[in-house]
Parts: C-alpha cells; structure tokens; sequence
C-alpha cells in the first residue's frame, strides 16, 4: 500500500475514492492534498476549489471535523475541531473540544446560518457568520469530504479548510 493510500485509510477517506461527485483527478488530488497535511497556497487551492460541485443546504447538516491547508504552520489555541450544522437557522460555526471532551463553540465568533449564494457563478451551501463579516462557501469534494473558502471582509480570498462528516 503507498503512503498516500495509507493516509487516506488513516483519515477514513480511502472509500471516498472514485466515489461521490467529483469524479477522477480533482478528487483524488484534494483527498490526497488534505492527507499529505502540508501547506497548499491560495493559488493552488482556489482553481480545484472552483472545479468541485455545489453542495446543498441539507447535505451540510450534521458535525464535521475540520482540517486547515496551513500545514500546521498556524499555531491553534482553541484546538479547533469542526463546525456543527443543525440546522439552517443554526450553525456553531467554529467548534473546540472542553476540558471534559465536549465539543463547544467558541462564543466569541457567535453562530452562524447557512444559504444557498453564488459565488464564482455557482450557488452552493454558504456558511453566514450572525456578529462577524466572515461568509464560508462550500463545494463538494465527495459525500463526506467538503472544501471551505473563508471571506472575511477586507481580506484577500486565500483561507482555505476541509471538513469531514462525523458519523
């Protein structure tokens, strides 16, 4: 087994090969970017990013593990674990394990609702932060893999995340 198929078996995103929306190429390479856990520019990220599938308000409903393209370059005081979707009304957009292993979010960034926007000329699932001018897009990778483009007002577009549905 290579060391690429042995990280993605170790993700649990080997199964996620071949299947799910984006066919071929795209999605291996991003499964095996997010693998890999190196440091992936905004120059590299952005035109795969543009290529993936929308996603649907409904399939982002749940708990997912979140995962940055910084390769660990970025020191993360909060832990940070994932985002939870329960609902599109309601969305605890940057979750992080309590001392006793719970998960909470972090209330300093508030919550979030999720909508259907377009960007880039595709409508897909974005994420709208309630007290903060920060909107997340989302595009498909496979059925449990997505890919967030952060906008934070007055930033360049360049803050790319996965996440990884929990089941």
């Amino acid at each position: 087994m290579s060391k690429t198929a042995k990280s993605l078996s170790a993700l649990g995103l080997s199964a996620a090969l071949g299947t799910g929306a984006v066919a071929g190429e795209t999605e291996e390479r991003v499964l095996q970017m997010i693998a890999s856990g190196e440091a992936y520019s905004a120059d590299t990220l952005m035109p795969l990013f543009k290529q993936l599938e929308p996603v649907s308000l409904e399939f982002m409903l749940g708990t997912w593990r979140g995962g940055k393209f910084d390769g660990g370059a970025e020191p993360d005081p909060l832990n940070w674990y994932g985002k939870r979707f329960t609902s599109v009304n309601d969305v605890e957009p940057v979750l992080y394990p309590s001392p006793d292993g719970t998960l909470q979010n972090y209330d300093k960034l508030g919550r979030a609702q999720i909508r259907e926007m377009v960007f880039d000329g595709t409508v897909s699932a974005a994420l709208i932060y309630d007290q903060q001018p920060i909107i997340d897009y989302f595009r498909k990778v496979n059925d449990d893999v997505v890919i967030g483009l952060g906008d934070i007002k007055g930033r360049p577009l360049e803050f790319f995340f996965h996440l990884t549905r929990d089941h």
